[in-house]
């Protein structure tokens, strides 16, 4: 790997905790090399517009990371930067299998992938268009490296003494994996959550995504760390339950809304006010690129169909 191409990279680190470190890139475009700021990539919409973080737990020489980021070259950062901090076992898990958390995972080709299986098969059916750049998303093409592990539903990580749970949650995507630490009571949502608004990409599976969100209020929660959030929210702390809050009510404003006569005017500030206002989620400007694209998906899908109930 060319260093020099490295040594352009902005992200930056910083300590959760004295096992928990996070990677953070995006936001702030000044100074970003071409290749993540093409406005033509998916790259750029799906991720460093928007801010990506990812996420490292680490204790003595071994590491488990959450998600490999949007270019195979942060990916090698990260891994880098572990290195040069001792770590020599690394352990990757996949949040889903969206091509800005796994296009790092060629770094981590030797070491052991954790996914839920649909993650893994998701990535198997649509490899080749990964590859040549030919998904719905575009260019550019990444070059695949599956999962080695795929777990249903749950799996409980030991590294040394701290225990690590991987979760399924059908929220934002079916395949999704979140971290929880309970000694640390942390959770690490991928995207399931996000700040400023969800991503919402399967709308017949919205009544699930709310009721999964619901039940993932049941974890004992102290911070919520995404891989889409406000950078300084994540230094200073991370998002408390009310992050959880904040989506089911915009999901839930979103679907009852679907049938009205003005629902595509329908803005932010009209579905996501409430929470911003209380401050459990933030205005970023970028999300309402997001927030059209979700109005688009939710009036298609439920144009001639019955709204489903929440009850």
């Amino acid at each position: 790997m060319d260093k020099n191409i490295l040594q352009t990279l902005s992200i930056k680190v910083s300590p959760i905790n004295d096992h928990v470190l996070y990677f953070y890139d995006g936001r702030d475009l000044s100074g970003e090399p071409d290749f993540l700021t093409q406005e033509n990539s998916w790259i750029y919409y799906g991720a460093m517009s928007l801010g990506l973080a990812t996420y490292a737990i680490h204790k003595g020489n071994k590491a488990v990371v959450f998600d490999s980021m949007s270019h195979p070259l942060q990916g090698e950062w990260v891994k880098n930067y572990l290195r040069s901090i001792g770590i020599k076992h690394f352990t990757l898990v996949n949040s889903h299998w969206h091509l800005d958390h796994v296009a790092g995972n060629a770094s981590y080709k030797d070491d052991d992938i954790i996914a839920t299986y649909l993650t893994r098969k998701a990535l198997e059916t649509n490899k080749q268009a990964i590859e040549e750049g030919t998904t719905d998303l575009g260019p550019p093409g990444i070059s695949v490296v599956l999962p080695n592990i795929a777990y249903y539903d749950n799996l409980t990580l030991y590294l040394d003494d701290l225990r690590i749970e991987l979760l399924n949650f059908n929220i934002h995507t079916d395949d999704g994996t979140c971290l929880y630490i309970p000694q640390d009571k942390i959770l690490f949502a991928g995207d399931m959550l996000e700040d400023t608004v969800t991503f919402i990409l399967n709308p017949e599976d919205m009544p699930t995504h709310i009721a999964e969100l619901n039940r993932m209020k049941e974890l004992d929660i102290k911070a919520i760390y995404p891989n889409h959030g406000d950078p300084e929210v994540i230094a200073s702390g991370g998002y408390d339950k009310t992050f959880i809050d904040a989506t089911i009510d915009y999901d839930t404003k979103m679907l009852a809304r679907a049938h009205d006569a003005n629902f595509h005017e329908s803005t932010i500030e009209d579905l996501a006010g409430d929470s911003i206002g209380k401050g459990w989620v933030h205005y970023f400007e970028p999300y309402e690129e997001v927030h059209k694209l979700n109005l688009k998906t939710v009036s298609d899908y439920y144009r001639d169909k019955d709204i489903p109930s929440l009850k």
